[in-house]
């Protein structure tokens, strides 16, 4: 399968966001999603409370607890109700911080480049599927779980996107520097994580359009798979390799489990647990990661996460789905770490490459 990506691939990943927001996007970008002939969503312009990447919102104030108003006139305030109960947030945020992988999608598609984000922690950097020109205003803040507050209040940010999961317990810290909204958790629930995003960065006429647009591509993915009859047949096995700890398989209450529901594709009976996860103890439990087709990446150095040392096993390749050539290496901060709506379209582009539709 093709490395590079293409503008097409992009282009479909952006129905949604309208024609601006994609021609700005496509500008001096060389490294895009494979190429799907993905679906067009219907395009929602700039019409939603943010007018697109590196735009900031007008109008906007900085407020909350331990966050001083520079506004001559301040602007009401609005109130979302978030895992830690009611924040009042700004009308319009202009300088968000996010601290979580899924916040940075959820930000990044709906039209906020944040000032500042978390990066996943064994990783050098943000995750590179977005086009490297959204990225570059983004200063880094730390690890996602561990972030330099510091760092955050030197940014000044009018708001904070985390979850209780990964930021709990600092949440009064955070808060302390600006209104801090936080989803309970992360991964499985991340459709319900994207509906509060849109509400604390007041967006939700974008967001429908972007939602409604990952519908059509789902169901356009489904029928050129065959229908869910021909889906319902497959076992697609999710493995990762993760450093100094041992390979899991990624299960069904997890952001991947609910995309694969998404378009009824099948999963093996090892991986269909309602749990997020279920680590592969010895090379004995191998045959658990086996279906018609294996989706692995690795998390960290592949040394330390043993991935060479299993791929190598005579364990790994006695699977079935390896013999037949249907085992594929990709890549973990979009398949495994892109928790939204932007990466779940360029999955969903992947996923009809990968499968033959």
């Amino acid at each position: 399968m093709p490395g590079a990506y293409s503008r097409r691939a992009l282009l479909g990943a952006l129905g949604a966001l309208g024609a601006s927001v994609a021609l700005n996007a496509c500008k001096g970008v060389d490294h895009l999603p494979p190429d799907s002939g993905a679906a067009t969503g219907p395009g929602a312009g700039t019409g939603g409370a943010l007018a697109g990447p590196g735009v900031v919102a007008a109008g906007a104030s900085s407020s909350g607890s331990g966050a001083a108003s520079a506004s001559a006139s301040p602007t009401p305030l609005r109130t979302v109700q978030a895992a830690t109960g009611s924040v009042q947030v700004p009308p319009s945020p202009s300088r968000v911080v996010v601290l979580g992988t899924a916040e940075l999608d959820s930000a990044l598609t709906l039209g906020a480049t944040p000032v500042g984000a978390a990066r996943a922690a064994l990783d050098g950097g943000l995750p590179d599927y977005f086009p490297s020109g959204w990225l570059s205003p983004v200063a880094e803040v730390g690890a996602v779980g561990g972030p330099d507050l510091g760092e955050i209040l030197q940014l000044q940010p009018d708001l904070i996107l985390s979850s209780r999961a990964v930021d709990g317990s600092r949440y009064h810290q955070l808060a302390a520097i600006a209104p801090t909204v936080l989803t309970e958790s992360t991964g499985a629930s991340w459709k319900q994580d994207f509906q509060l995003h849109t509400q604390a960065l007041n967006a939700q006429t974008f967001a429908d359009a972007i939602t409604s647009a990952y519908q059509d591509h789902v169901r356009e993915v489904t029928a050129a798979l065959g229908g869910t009859g021909a889906t319902r047949k497959q076992q697609i096995s999710l493995v990762r390799f993760v450093q100094d700890q041992e390979p899991r398989l990624v299960a069904t209450r997890s952001f991947l489990g609910v995309l694969l529901a998404d378009v009824q594709l099948g999963r093996p009976s090892a991986q269909n647990a309602q749990t997020a996860e279920v680590v592969i103890s010895s090379t004995d439990k191998l045959g658990e990661a086996d279906g018609t087709t294996i989706f692995y990446a690795t998390y960290g150095d592949p040394a330390r996460a043993h991935t060479d040392e299993v791929l190598n096993s005579q364990a790994w390749k006695d699977l079935s789905a390896v013999k037949a050539g249907r085992a594929y290496a990709v890549d973990d901060q979009l398949w495994y770490q892109g928790i939204g709506y932007f990466g779940a379209d360029l999955i969903l582009a992947q996923l009809r490459r990968y499968l033959g539709g």
